[in-house]
């Protein structure tokens, strides 16, 4: 296998990318542009709006909803026919604009690059624009510069780089120039440094392996084009369900229509031929118009969009409008680690002095012991981190630690600084992993140093004592090691503290750093969020599997994992190269065990993701870096952190604005409930659609007018049913809503007890509407009619409070939490009484002789059918309550 450049020797990486020490030349240079080309990321073709535009008109229900509108036209219904096509090119465009959005990942990824670069170029150092790098160009970097391309490190002075965008850690990297023999992920290729990084310390030199689409960001980039969006559950049950609709409505509306033709040339029909034949089409129409819900798709939206304004007081934001929904649908919540779960912000937590005390950190700088305070005043002193005059603090995390831990101790640090002032320093080294400085401390002066504990102990002599300097016996190393190895097995980071007074006034130099009187340890992690704890054990209870997908060390890892209730007995925990060994039946048969991955790679994510989807799992992912971008758009939701890079939020489908893991549960109950709003919406729709339908066949077998007319249908279609719907939609969750296991991403929008209430409303309606035109039809055909409109509308507008739940009657749910529900009912009442007017009755075909009498009939008649639905609905939950209590008591 060939090595990869963080695996070779300079003179390796020197000879295979054809560098100079000195710098390439200009003719060097040109012909490797011409070559390579610049040093800038390239992207497919995108499609244009236009194409977007066509592209969601090739959706079964909207084909099915522009041949309504034709016919509409054709109908002379031009009022009817606009209002359906303004509400699908409303939809239309609504898209475009959410996938033109989707399409900017690239673009944020571009943005990341370096402006301008400092290379050698024929032994001169010169800024150049980082476009026209080219592999084997030597670059320098300084504190504050970003990384303009993929390198191998020549030179390291203490260099630090913030990676955080690739690994997802919020710790600085420490980069040396040293060969790593064996296979590392990015977070431990610490000879090597990555574009769009930037460098946060020190300085150093690289000598250029990767431009464009070669770079480690490049390889991101090229899997965000190659990644595809899945459609939401939700989009895919609704695009199963309008196949099956339009087949079935163009069948029902095709046997009718054959039905009816064949009466009239068996000589049913009123002689005029022609006449009964298109009287036949407009009663096949009148079933398809019956049939159709045309305002679904508006229903749909405007319920996802009230979900939309729920998440948003959640702290979640919402940039693709179905993933309201598909959160709600998740199964699987494979998470980040830092900031999600953590607290993105290194805090000091234990600490251990060299007279075995440990853990005293509730008490104060004023009232600490003479060992703690000597601890505390080198962690202060020997410290590069700034608070700023409104309290900002500046520097390295680890660093800010120690500030913290001190303000914490209610330590006076503007004070101890300006007693103490700095006199010397001697900075950190990677290599050294020491840094030391020097102060004017009770007369004499001081040598103060912190560092890696295991080279500082070993420079030790002597240890500080309950306020006196004895000898560093042999138990007392041993035990300051033990302690050590504690804290590391709890995923602590560990600094250690010493001092030693110098003999002589002259500037510091490296031998200085021996025979230290040892003080302590100090332990530090990026703590869990304490809502987390509670949010992990809801997520469990709902179901719902948490993952912890990290760039940290697995060691780190699985402590917090543990800590919180990821990790439990009997699960495991893979970094990016032990999960690379395993085939992909292999990551099958583990992947429910496996609940941390650690050090993983871009393509380790998206493979983890797509694993889970392959086991019929919806998938919620959740990235602030760089690196989490494909996996955003892979997984089913893609979630980024507010906090997060511009190409991690144009990836996603939602954004974090408090970048916290509780509130990715919180928002799985609003998408929950928007779920179930949105089935209780379609199945008001289909239950008054199917009473209608149900009057009309009836009619047809024993022979009667139509009971509608197509312009009666659209008018409760199109304004009577709307406000119900979408009061629907802003019914509030179930009690029970976080308890039940997430439903099957494959089940239909009619599944469960769905199916069965929507027959059991519709039929009702159905009866009542057949009732009222026969009563109607023993005065006149006209009255007939009237009659049956009237019922539907107000049974199908009654029908509203008990499509409020499926389990509860509208006593039980609370008459009154749903106002909206309530105003529905009381505007579609008024909206009907419209149609009662003298101006109006010709156009709804009401006859003159209507009156109150045949209104209070249609009335009682619709309320007959909803006391059914209710007092069935109570029947049956009391029975299975009934039930329930019987076996839970012979269990017992």
């Amino acid at each position: 296998m060939e090595k990869k450049y963080y695996q070779q020797s300079l003179e390796e990486v020197i000879q295979n990318t054809q560098a100079s020490i000195s710098g390439l030349t200009k003719e060097e240079v040109q012909k490797r542009q011409e070559l390579s080309g610049f040093n800038e990321l390239a992207g497919k073709k995108k499609k244009s709006s236009l194409a977007l535009f066509i592209d969601t008109f090739k959706d079964a229900m909207v084909i099915v909803l522009l041949v309504v509108t034709l016919v509409q036209v054709i109908m002379g219904a031009h009022i009817e026919a606009i209002v359906i096509f303004s509400v699908l090119m409303l939809n239309s465009i609504v898209s475009v604009i959410q996938a033109k959005k989707a399409e900017g990942s690239l673009d944020a990824l571009k943005n990341l690059s370096a402006p301008e670069a400092k290379v050698l170029r024929d032994g001169q150092e010169v800024t150049i624009p980082a476009k026209d790098i080219v592999v084997g160009d030597i670059v320098l970097l300084d504190a504050g510069d970003y990384v303009p391309a993929d390198g191998r490190l020549i030179e390291a002075a203490s260099l630090k780089v913030d990676e955080g965008m690739l690994t997802g850690e919020s710790v600085p990297a420490e980069k040396e120039v040293t060969v790593i023999n064996q296979t590392a992920p990015i977070g431990d290729r610490i000879n090597s440094v990555y574009s769009g990084t930037i460098v946060t310390y020190g300085r150093g030199q690289f000598v250029v392996t990767g431009i464009a689409n070669q770079t480690e960001i490049g390889q991101v980039a090229d899997m965000l084009e190659s990644t595809d969006e899945h459609k939401t559950p939700l989009q895919r049950g609704l695009d199963k369900f309008s196949h099956k609709l339009s087949f079935a409505i163009l069948g029902l509306s095709l046997v009718i229509l054959a039905v009816q033709v064949a009466r009239i040339f068996l000589g049913s029909g009123s002689g005029n031929l022609v006449q009964d034949i298109v009287n036949a089409f407009m009663f096949a129409v009148a079933v398809a118009v019956a049939a159709i819900p045309e305002a679904l798709q508006s229903i749909v939206t405007i319920v996802l969009s009230i979900g939309t304004k729920k998440m948003a007081k959640k702290n979640a934001i919402i940039r693709q409008l179905p993933a309201v929904e598909t959160l709600g649908s998740a199964s699987v919540i494979c998470t980040d680690k830092t900031g999600t779960l953590t607290q993105n912000k290194m805090t000091v937590v234990d600490y251990y002095l060299a007279n075995g005390e440990q853990n005293g950190l509730e008490g104060s700088f004023e009232t600490s012991s003479v060992d703690e305070a000597k601890l505390m005043q080198i962690s202060l002193l020997v410290n590069d981190a700034k608070v700023t005059a409104d309290g900002k603090k500046l520097g390295d995390p680890t660093e800010i630690a120690l500030i913290d831990y001190g303000l914490k101790q209610q330590a006076d640090i503007g004070k101890l600084l300006t007693t103490f002032p700095r006199l010397a320093e001697l900075p950190f080294d990677s290599e050294r992993k020491l840094m030391s400085t020097s102060h004017e401390i009770n007369g004499e002066r001081q040598l103060l140093t912190k560092g890696a504990p295991d080279v500082l102990l070993n420079r030790s002599t002597q240890a500080l004592v309950n306020g006196e300097v004895v000898p560093m016996t042999k138990e007392r190393l041993t035990a300051i090691k033990k302690q050590n190895e504690a804290f590391a097995e709890r995923a602590l980071r560990v600094l250690a503290f010493g001092y030693k007074v110098l003999e002589n006034q002259n500037e510091l130099d490296l031998e200085d750093e021996s025979d230290f009187v040892f003080v302590g340890l100090l332990a530090m992690i990026d703590p869990p969020r304490e809502e987390v704890y509670g949010a992990i054990q809801e997520a469990k209870e709902a179901g719902i599997k948490t993952v912890m997908i990290t760039g940290d060390h697995k060691t780190t890892a699985v402590a917090i994992a543990k800590d919180i209730g990821i990790f439990a007995k009997g699960d495991m925990a893979l970094t990016g190269t032990e999960l690379d060994l395993l085939n992909d039946k292999e990551l099958a048969n583990y992947l429910e065990k496996i609940s941390v991955y650690a050090r993983v790679s871009p393509e380790n994510k998206i493979r983890i993701v797509r694993a889970w989807q392959e086991k019929g799992h919806v998938s919620a992912m959740t990235g602030d870096g760089v690196n989490d971008a494909p996996a955003l758009k892979q997984a089913d939701i893609g979630i980024a952190m507010g906090t997060g890079t511009d190409v991690a939020k144009d990836a996603a489908a939602m954004v974090l604005t408090d970048d916290n893991f509780a509130s990715i549960i919180s928002a799985v109950s609003v998408g929950r409930n928007v779920f179930d709003n949105i089935k209780k919406a379609i199945a008001y729709l289909f239950a008054g659609n199917l009473g209608a339908i149900l009057a009309i066949i009836f009619a047809l077998i024993v022979g009667w007018d139509s009971p509608f007319t197509a312009l009666q249908l659209l008018f409760i279609n199109l304004v009577n049913d709307s406000l119900p719907a979408i009061a629907l939609g802003m019914e509030k969750a179930e009690p029970t809503i976080m308890k039940r296991a997430p439903r099957n991403p494959n089940e239909g929008i009619f599944s469960g007890d769905t199916f069965v209430s929507v027959a059991y409303r519709g039929a009702l309606i159905g009866v009542m509407v057949v009732i009222a035109q026969y009563i109607g039809m023993q005065t006149s055909a006209q009255l007939g009619v009237a009659m049956a409109f009237s019922t539907l509308i107000w049974a199908r507008t009654l029908q509203t409070f008990a499509a409020r739940s499926n389990t509860e009657t509208t006593i039980q749910a609370g008459f009154f939490k749903n106002k909206v529900v309530v105003w529905a009912v009381v505007i579609c009442s008024l909206l009907y009484f419209v149609t009662l007017l003298p101006v109006m009755r010709p156009i709804f075909a009401i006859p003159g002789n209507f009156g109150f009498m045949q209104v209070g009939i249609s009335l009682g008649l619709a309320l007959a059918a909803v006391l059914l639905m209710e007092t069935t609905k109570y029947v049956l939950n009391k029975k299975e309550h009934n039930v329930s209590v019987n076996s839970a008591v012979m269990e017992k």
